[in-house]
């Protein structure tokens, strides 16, 4: 058994030494399992996302240009397609709700575990916060109900999509996946109509800065520019990496995790394509580079509204709401997962007679809604769970090539097309998206690295003597340290 890892949950919530404290405290943490198939884990892949789609990826435009954003988009999808070949793999080896967590744990160890499961939470805890400005920023514009942005519009939000999750993940993930095919349809309507006013040429139509190294019209801000637009090519994917936590509560997870995995990422691709091309190519890369509805702008320019860029606007509402809905369920199941284990305190882990983690969600949304309403600036916090996201990305990429290289022989229902090359590509192209962050804003890299700064100093003083050795993922990485102690012996 590791050093600082229990054998009991210890007290509060353990009743009786040995098994039986284990068993009771495990009780009390428990997952409704078989709740989501692959077509429920799917659209929980693209809820994750698709309000990327709606706005956002377009700033990328003024860092990089129309061809410097492509190059970004394409290298990142090539990171997130070899993410996700590599947590395919690593999901149906560990199916738990400790995701990036649990993988991390076993390759790197407990350090590496917490490093990865805090970033994760980073990503997940501040990007809901994030879009419920972004919501009553839509909510607002258009005029529903005589709102506008402001705290009681993310009250709402968080009060009742926390509500739904409470309420059970079948019935959540069904929502979402409802709202999300609303969100997708809007995307392929809009891409139809804004391809009837496409024109090649203004595409390039940013004014090239003569001072940057290698521009010109594609590259109008040069070679750095295609770094610099790193963190906004990653909205076209940022989140479906978080559908490994839904892996405690799937059915056949071995089987539906690969292949939700697989399926999301190629439906997100196509709609990246669709979505950046048309809207660029209808009203100009230099017209929507800075809109905060670049899809409605792209129908209508500076001309009133249509009947379509209405339709689009309603969209995009239930984009945000879809995202929305599925980070809090993403950022719930982690907490839950480092909680039972004993990284973050116990308490937090706990769940209700319909087995939701309530705790585990009504806490972050707190969190979260504090933060929007106190701080207003959903693109800061945006840009912060970017910065926990690419660390994370570079972690789970780094435990896939260990654990394929240290441990070889280990059963794996689903292997990694091209194994640790695969994963070697996302951890280089994640390690050059951590840098560019502090490109786009520097104060949001130091302001994670604040946060960051602080769970560990929690974790090395308090918690990591307090591990519980029953949770799924500990018990996965001491049979690991077991079975290499035998081999030593």
């Amino acid at each position: 058994m590791a050093q600082g890892t229990e054998t009991l949950a210890g007290p509060p919530d353990s009743t009786s030494a040995g098994a039986t404290g284990s068993a009771a405290y495990l009780r009390r943490r428990t997952l409704r399992r078989g709740s989501a198939g692959w077509l429920l884990l799917t659209g929980l892949g693209v809820a994750y996302v698709v309000s990327g789609d709606f706005s956002g990826w377009n700033i990328g435009l003024s860092k990089g240009g129309f061809g410097g954003l492509a190059v970004a988009m394409v290298l990142m999808g090539v990171m997130y397609a070899c993410l996700v070949f590599a947590l395919a793999e690593l999901s149906a080896i560990l199916p738990t709700a400790g995701g990036g967590y649990g993988f991390a744990r076993r390759a790197l160890g407990t350090w590496g575990g917490f490093l990865t499961g805090t970033a994760i939470l980073i990503e997940y805890i501040l990007a809901p916060a994030a879009i419920s400005l972004f919501i009553g920023d839509y909510v607002e514009s258009l005029g529903l109900f005589g709102l506008t942005s402001g705290w009681p519009v993310y009250l709402a939000c968080f009060a009742i999509f926390i509500g739904i999750h409470l309420w059970g993940v079948g019935e959540a993930l069904r929502f979402s996946l409802v709202v999300t095919a609303i969100a997708v349809a809007a995307l392929l309507i809009f891409a139809v109509g804004a391809f009837t006013e496409f024109d090649a040429g203004r595409l390039n139509d940013i004014p090239a800065d003569p001072s940057a190294f290698g521009s010109n019209s594609w590259l109008p801000y040069g070679l750095l520019g295609i770094w610099a637009a790193f963190p906004f090519g990653m909205w076209f994917f940022l989140g479906v990496e978080g559908v490994p936590l839904a892996a405690e509560e799937a059915k056949d997870p071995v089987r539906s995790m690969p292949k939700a995995l697989a399926i999301s990422l190629a439906v997100l691709v196509l709609l990246a394509l669709i979505t950046f091309v048309s809207a660029t190519g209808a009203q100009g890369a230099n017209a929507i580079k800075e809109a905060g509805n670049p899809l409605v702008v792209a129908l209508q320019g500076d001309g009133e509204p249509t009947a379509l860029s209405r339709f689009v606007n309603y969209a995009g509402l239930a984009g945000l709401v879809a995202s929305f809905f599925s980070l809090i369920f993403a950022g719930s199941r982690q907490l839950f997962a480092l909680s039972r284990a004993g990284y973050l305190p116990r308490f937090l882990s706990l769940t209700n007679r319909r087995k939701s983690p309530y705790l585990g969600l009504l806490i972050p949304g707190v969190i979260g809604f504090t933060l929007a309403a106190w701080s207003g600036n959903g693109g800061r916090m945006l840009n912060v769970a970017v910065f926990g996201a690419t660390i994370s990305y570079a972690l789970m990429a780094l435990s896939h090539i260990v654990l394929r290289r240290r441990e070889p022989d280990l059963p794996r229902p689903y292997r990694t097309p091209g194994g640790a090359r695969t994963s070697g590509v996302a951890f280089v192209l994640a390690c050059s998206a951590l840098v560019a962050t502090f490109l786009v804003d520097r104060d949001a890299a130091f302001i994670a690295l604040g946060v960051y700064a602080v769970a560990l100093a929690y974790f090395a003083f308090y918690s990591r003597h307090r591990l519980v050795a029953a949770a799924p993922e500990e018990e996965f990485a001491a049979l690991a340290a077991a079975e290499a102690e035998l081999k030593r012996d």
